[in-house]
């Protein structure tokens, strides 16, 4: 029985700074402790004990940061992607000089995957855009492209008609023997198989008036950079 592969990961470094806060510490047994689901840095205060105040050092995230690790976080787990988290905020000097993949970087998030050159940097980089492009995934459906012909003059009249079908993603006008490719997704793979895209072309597209020919192409394999 073959091994199961590791997911591939993405490295996140954000940058906590440390703050001195003072918290209201009621009796114990008043309130439980706030889990730390981040992982990283948070201002919840300590409640155990008990005593009317206390000075103590926290790590805190900006509101900027924070949101990139959640999106970070919901973007990889779509994608198949473990993430690997590291705070230098925490981390002494010399720890962070080590890290020669970050020097000169003054602005954080950063993002880096390992074996690509594509690096993020600053909270306005994170977007779901990007961060798709960085981590390349096969998608959850299966894809076909269709090349059709059309009737003289039908052109309009066949593109309103696709767009009735929620299959239907994308139309180009083209150039050539053929008038139009039509991108459909349909569900995943296993659901929709060669067989069953191509039911929905002959008996679905094929049959729209003033469409006359149609060659499909079903993917066997297909890797995007696109959302999913």
């Amino acid at each position: 029985m073959s091994e199961t592969a590791p997911p591939p990961e993405v490295h996140l470094y954000v940058k906590s700074r440390k703050v001195v806060t003072s918290f209201y510490r009621p009796q114990s047994g008043q309130m439980a402790t706030p889990a730390d689901t981040a992982g990283v840095a948070t201002a919840s205060p300590n409640f155990s004990g008990a005593g009317t105040g206390d000075a103590q050092v926290e790590f805190m995230l900006s509101d900027e940061q924070a949101r990139v690790v959640a999106l970070v976080e919901e973007v990889a787990s779509k994608r198949g992607y473990s993430l690997k988290l590291s705070d230098l905020g925490r981390s002494n000097p010399l720890s962070q000089m080590l890290e020669q993949h970050l020097r000169g970087v003054d602005r954080y998030p950063v993002l880096l995957v390992p074996g690509s050159p594509i690096r993020l940097e600053g909270p306005e980089a994170f977007t779901i855009e990007q961060l798709s492009a960085a981590m390349p995934a096969e998608p959850t459906y299966q894809r076909s492209f269709s090349y059709l012909k059309v009737k003289t003059n039908d052109i309009e009249r066949v593109r309103k008609a696709l767009l009735e079908f929620k299959e239907v993603k994308e139309i180009h006008l083209i150039t050539g023997d053929w008038d139009l490719l039509v991108m459909m997704e349909f569900p995943p793979r296993e659901k929709a198989g060669k067989r069953h895209v191509l039911d929905f072309i002959i008996d679905k597209v094929a049959k729209v008036n003033g469409v006359e020919d149609t060659s499909t192409m079903v993917p066997e394999y297909t890797v995007t950079k696109l959302p999913i």
